[in-house]
């Protein structure tokens, strides 16, 4: 495989991601700290044939890839949390209509404005329910430059494959971290594009699954008549009131995401194969865990970590095997417990569980994490809160 060795930004990688990924439209709004993002795309999509937007708002901004991605084009928007608020009605629209776009979260401290220039963690329950009603959703959770593109890239690939939206939710200091890394040539990536139609217009429904629960809706200006909405629909894409095709679609929503859970489902392991105690964290967090792994290992302790880099859907079977063996985990996250507490569900009691949480948007030491590590171990910890 040829390599491109680059030094490079978290908020650069996922620019570079989408591009390779075959992204040719950006609309968004300018925010804290995803910024970059917007800024290299406004510079480099014109280039590639693409088109950049710079939108009045974030609810226009997610509107505006809606509209071109079902016109054909690959497209996403970066955002931070005050603005994936006003994304989570068009969220849900995407859902609905089965429209394969990316949203990038890059996430600050909050509630509210918060601190626009400080970390966090807080978004996580937010991705997977902040719009309303039941839906799937898939998110990705990079803790480095070369996961913020590698992970990107898989977020346009599943969009497109499962026609659906795709959350990249980095946090403040991935995004804005610099690594040297390693890029595959682009004519080296696997890039998936969504199912079209293989007959001529009115052949088949627009909304009719052809294999995996999936259709092959046509883009605007094909050539084929049919319609898209928010509401409840039939297979032809028109609004209905039958309580049994609401329940079939929303059933078929989840089974298309069930059916590909394995192979979207991406975690890493360190050091667990003897561990007797475990921790468990995403994004920059995770890189601060590895090193209190290390550095709990020179105290004698047998530690380990498993990272999450798919947060939803939750990496559950991985968590419940861990659990079987590992009897003792630490949850480390910038928030106030949001991945702890579905652990805790899914744990049911085979295994302690700490959760060690930081709201103030300041990043873990790897110290912090060893403390707790070496404590739980020892038996006299139930909780920890970093002030």
């Amino acid at each position: 495989m040829t390599t491109r060795l680059r030094l490079m930004q978290g908020n650069e990688a996922v620019a570079e991601a989408a591009l390779a990924a075959g992204a040719r439209f950006f609309a968004g709004y300018p925010i804290t700290p995803s910024t970059e993002i917007a800024e290299i795309m406004a510079a480099r999509l014109p280039a590639a044939g693409g088109c950049f937007i710079q939108m009045e708002d974030e609810i226009a901004s997610l509107a505006t890839v809606i509209g071109a991605s079902l016109a054909g084009k690959k497209a996403f928007t970066a955002t931070s949390g005050p603005g994936f608020s006003l994304m989570q009605e068009n969220i849900g629209f995407a859902v609905m209509a089965e429209v394969p776009c990316v949203i990038v979260n890059v996430q600050r401290l909050g509630p509210s404005t918060g601190i626009p220039t400080a970390p966090g963690q807080g978004d996580v329950m937010q991705a997977r329910w902040g719009t309303h009603g039941d839906h799937p959703m898939v998110v990705f959770c990079p803790s480095s430059v070369r996961e913020a593109y590698d992970l990107t890239v898989q977020a346009f690939n599943v969009a497109e494959r499962l026609r659906t939206p795709v959350v990249v939710l980095l946090d403040e200091i991935v995004a804005h971290m610099r690594e040297g890394v390693e890029l595959p040539a682009p004519g080296d990536l696997e890039i998936v594009s969504r199912p079209r139609p293989a007959g001529p217009p009115g052949s088949c429904p627009a909304y009719r699954p052809i294999e995996n629960e999936v259709p092959a809706v046509p883009n605007f200006g094909d050539g084929y008549r049919f319609h898209v909405t928010g509401l409840a629909h039939d297979e032809t894409g028109l609004p209905t009131n039958s309580t049994q095709v609401a329940d079939a679609l929303v059933r078929r929503l989840h089974r298309k995401v069930e059916l590909f859970r394995r192979e979207i489902t991406f975690t890493r392991a360190y050091l667990l194969e003897d561990a007797q105690v475990a921790v468990i964290a995403y994004g920059s967090v995770a890189r601060s865990a590895r090193q209190a792994v290390k550095e709990a290992r020179a105290y004698g302790v047998r530690a380990g970590l498993l990272q999450l880099q798919t947060i939803w859907p939750f990496p559950q079977e991985e968590i419940a095997a861990l659990s079987s063996r590992v009897k003792k985990l630490v949850v480390a996250e910038m928030n106030l417990g949001q991945v702890q507490a579905e652990i805790e569900r899914i744990v049911s009691g085979r295994a302690r569980v700490v959760s060690l949480t930081n709201a103030g948007g300041r990043l873990f030491t790897p110290g912090e994490i060893r403390q707790a590590i070496g404590a739980v171990s020892r038996g006299h910890l139930k909780k920890v809160v970093h002030q």
